[in-house]
């Protein structure tokens, strides 16, 4: 049976409170404690702006995982890891967006935190934004007393997994050394599982991590999951960024194929790419139902909406 997933107005009513939850939490920690000249270009950096995708998937697995017998410390352990994946993810397009990498001048519709704020103030954001991700997880003054250290310490190990050099950053190496080259399938799937397909893996994976222990048939599915739908939505990016303007997007469309970077569309054309997202897609799905929890459709009408964007 396939995994059933919520209508839209489900999916909005649930995200509804679960966004709210998560932009007051980063309204009230992010730049906490931090220079003014330095808490302020972290928050324009983080509020204000994105889809938040990351944190909802989070959320999203914490409920799957958590449906059955959910310890007293989930909900916070969720929020601290939806709010840590969002200020990687964060500090992430701070980075690729500065000279030395993208150098691009828009992002969720503003000026790039370099543009705003120098290239000294972007890149010392972006360090405070990655440490600070780690400390909301696993923070020393006992706000997440509740939630055992075991389970601190693998929320931890798996941000710094799905963010590190078998991560994100790893595969924003491979796309800065491939610019100009062409490269097969195999290739640019490692790619994109790497640069973008392993913090949305990260994100479902922390989440069920929150609930504590799940069976290895459980888990297994919810990485296949993740897996697959990381791997869609650069599938689906690549597919918006010839397909949609600047102004929908909130960020510089066409620079993939400006800056000659290898991509779906370049690769399988238009049609083959969405036709690989589609693929993914029902793959991710399949992966939800051989997980074997119950209460899997928040995650299943997030990996719909991912397809389905059209931004």
């Amino acid at each position: 049976m396939a995994a059933t997933a919520w209508t839209s107005t489900e999916l909005a009513d649930w995200m509804r409170p679960q966004l709210a939850r998560v932009e007051a939490a980063l309204e009230q920690w992010v730049g906490a404690g931090a220079p003014a000249s330095l808490a302020e270009p972290m928050r324009y950096a983080v509020l204000d702006g994105g889809k938040r995708l990351r944190p909802l998937l989070v959320l999203a697995a914490a409920r799957a995982a958590g449906s059955v017998g959910a310890p007293a410390w989930l909900d916070d352990a969720a929020l601290r890891a939806a709010c840590g994946v969002e200020l990687i993810h964060a500090y992430s397009l701070v980075h690729d967006d500065m000279p030395c990498m993208d150098n691009d001048v828009l992002r969720r519709g503003k000026p790039t935190v370099h543009v705003r704020f120098g290239e000294a103030g972007a890149l010392l954001a972006g360090d405070a934004l990655q440490a600070q991700a780690f400390e909301l997880i696993a923070p020393l003054d006992g706000t997440a007393v509740a939630v055992p250290a075991q389970v601190q310490a693998r929320l931890v190990a798996l941000l710094a997994r799905g963010a590190g050099a078998r991560g994100m950053a790893g595969g924003q190496a491979i796309d800065l050394a491939s610019v100009g080259r062409r490269l097969g399938e195999a290739q640019l799937r490692e790619m994109h599982r790497l640069k973008t397909g392993a913090l949305l893996q990260a994100s479902v994976e922390m989440g069920a991590a929150c609930a504590g222990e799940l069976s290895a048939v459980a888990t297994d599915g919810l990485r296949a999951f993740g897996a697959a739908i990381g791997l869609a939505f650069q599938v689906v990016d690549d597919v918006l960024d010839v397909t949609a303007d600047s102004a929908t997007l909130g960020k510089t469309a066409g620079k993939d194929a400006a800056a000659d970077k290898p991509t779906y569309v370049a690769l399988l054309g238009l049609d083959g790419a969405r036709a690989e997202a589609d693929r993914l897609l029902a793959q991710a799905l399949a992966a939800l139902d051989a997980s074997g929890l119950a209460d899997t459709a928040a995650l299943a009408a997030l990996a719909h909406m991912v397809v389905a964007r059209d931004r």
